[in-house]
């Protein structure tokens, strides 16, 4: 308590209220929401420009096309958000969810068609000779649906404890089978076949390395939120594609008088003071704020305040959420070595990269001069990529590739799920391809952690994952993909592969982690912090004046806004001098 003889040391002077720490959508959700409050907001993108993961780019030399480059499909984003800030935003509900051509006879698939009736749904899960499933499936996604509807409102208010979460869902069955079984007991109790077990799979596996049997239940973690989104678990493509939904909260934000810095790289952030140091055209800055906002990787957040405390080695307390703190890529962790036991490069390269987050995806993006034939007569191209196509995704093939890539190898064949964006929405093509049967197709690989790119080289692997994937196409069409993929203006093929060091080095995402690390439950565990507002949002980190804001916040991940809505929440709550 002061006193009369010591009374308190004044506040220092901040030069804004929130700084915040990269542009990607999360970032500029926070920044519209607290400009409109009247809160002077300063946020520095290292790069050129806004969005971060969430951007539109012409990947092919001379081709008029503006792909979806990292990010491709929303779910998680709540209405809420886009009403709240007056985001022009328009989503396409896709009828066709899924389409898989069955491995074991690529000759036929199931069409899970959302317009079906009960007959129709029978009949295409017979055609696969998964008929007892049919059933099952229905009654298992309307599980899913109820807790989606409960549980995805919560998601934009404080945290709920665990208790209160399991209160909420008020299904004690749906409880055990999503959140205290491992995903692969449930599914193997609720269907009997090889490929229905695999498309309800891969919604617990995407950009997540993991058994389904794991007992940390990663997969369940992942698997939750893929189903939850808007109440309904639908994944919708955004007219534009995805860099007009970061285009729209870029506006908002200028609007409400945010000023958005790009070409600015933060170098240092001290957790206690609020300063933020930057390097822009040239000159080092400096600017202090009440409250600094973190949208970068925990582990990231981390490397930062190292280097403001004058501990670059990483040797700091970690954030919330953070495995380890990490050094910077190729300097060894302070204390790892003596001077009588030099480190070669190789073991300096494992240090660095110790407790990194790890990825595990590939990203593909390929235009086509026309959708190819399929070896399933019976299904139209125009259908079958309309959803999400899955291929060699048996249950039994995503074990297989699991181990594989464990044991430091890649899958063969390689799990792939394709996205059609144009199908959907034509207007991310110039005029000319547009009015063509030109259509664009993103391809997500699962099961390539980041510990391959060390295995193999980046190089290497990124040709080896491109051949792997056209292999994978290959397998269930009736003609070679590479006869109709288009060709750039150099006359090379329009394919572009983004592995997880690609990510990492263009994003600044550690390990490639496009969840920026492990995925938590959108919930208060027990015994959990609950004290500040930044604890009941899900935005603390071990720095007061620093809170996380991106997808390394607590129902982070995906692009949805809900890091940055919760972190400017919080700073609301707090009530800044």
């Amino acid at each position: 308590m002061p006193t009369d003889a010591h009374p308190a040391a004044p506040r220092p002077a901040v030069d804004h209220d929130v700084l915040i720490v990269g542009g990607g959508h999360n970032g500029l959700t926070a920044a519209a929401y607290l400009a409109r409050t009247g809160k002077r907001v300063l946020l520095l993108e290292r790069d050129d420009h806004l969005g971060g993961a969430a951007v539109s780019a012409e990947a092919f030399e001379g081709v008029d096309a503006r792909l979806s480059r990292y990010s491709y499909l929303v779910s998680l984003l709540p209405q809420r958000i886009v009403d709240d800030l007056g985001l022009d935003v328009r989503l396409v509900r896709r009828r066709f969810s899924s389409y898989t051509p069955d491995p074991r006879d690529p000759s036929r698939g199931l069409l899970v068609d959302g317009e079906a009736d009960a007959a129709s749904a029978r009949d295409a899960f017979a055609r696969v000779g998964a008929e007892g499933d049919a059933e099952a499936w229905q009654a298992f996604y309307a599980e899913t649906a109820r807790v989606a509807e409960r549980l995805f409102p919560t998601l934009t208010e404080p945290l709920p404890t665990r208790a209160e979460a399991r209160s909420l869902i008020a299904d004690e069955h749906a409880w055990d089978a999503f959140v205290e079984r491992p995903l692969g007991e449930t599914i193997d109790a609720r269907f009997a076949d090889d490929l229905v077990r695999g498309v309800v799979a891969t919604d617990g596996l995407i950009g997540t390395f993991t058994d389904l049997d794991d007992p940390s239940l990663d997969a369940n973690r992942c698997f939750l939120y893929h189903v939850i989104g808007g109440g309904t678990g639908d994944w919708d493509v955004p007219v534009g594609g995805m860099g007009a939904v970061s285009g729209e909260l870029a506006r908002v934000a200028r609007e409400a008088g945010a000023v958005l810095r790009t070409d600015a790289e933060v170098v240092a952030i001290d957790g206690d003071s609020g300063e933020v140091r930057w390097r822009e055209g040239g000159v080092d800055r400096t600017a202090r704020a009440h409250v600094v906002l973190a949208g970068v990787a925990p582990v990231v957040l981390d490397r930062l305040v190292a280097a403001a405390a004058g501990t670059a080695s990483g040797a700091t307390e970690p954030s919330a959420g953070a495995a380890a703190s990490v050094a910077p890529r190729d300097e060894p962790a302070a204390g790892a070595h003596s001077d009588e036991v030099p480190l070669d490069a190789g073991a300096r390269h494992r240090l660095a990269r110790a407790g990194m987050p790890e990825g595990a995806q590939v990203k593909v993006n390929l235009l086509l001069t026309r959708l190819p034939r399929l070896a399933d007569a019976s299904v139209a191209p125009e259908q079958a990529f309309a959803g999400t196509f899955h291929i060699n995704e048996l249950e039994t093939q995503l074990d297989a590739a699991y181990r594989r890539a464990a044991a430091g190898d890649l899958p063969d064949p390689l799990p792939c799920e394709i996205y059609c964006h144009t199908l959907s929405d034509r207007t991310i093509l110039g005029t000319g391809l547009a009015e063509s049967e030109a259509q664009t197709l993103t391809v997500f690989g699962l099961h390539v952690p980041d510990r391959l790119v060390d295995a193999h080289g980046n190089d290497e692997l990124r040709e080896r994952l491109r051949d792997a994937v056209l292999a994978s196409l290959d397998s269930v069409l009736a003609e070679p993909i590479a006869d109709v993929i288009a060709m750039d203006a150099a006359g090379r093929p329009c394919i572009e592969v983004k592995t997880t060091r690609d990510l990492e080095h263009a994003l600044n995402m550690p390990g490639g982690n496009i969840f920026h690390g492990t995925l938590s439950w959108p919930w208060l565990e027990p015994g959990a912090e609950a004290a500040t507002p930044a604890d009941r949002w899900g935005v603390a980190t071990a720095h007061p004046r620093v809170l996380m804001c991106g997808s390394g916040a607590v129902r982070g991940g995906a692009v949805s806004g809900i890091g940055g809505h919760n972190a400017a929440m919080a700073v609301l709550e707090e009530e800044l001098p």
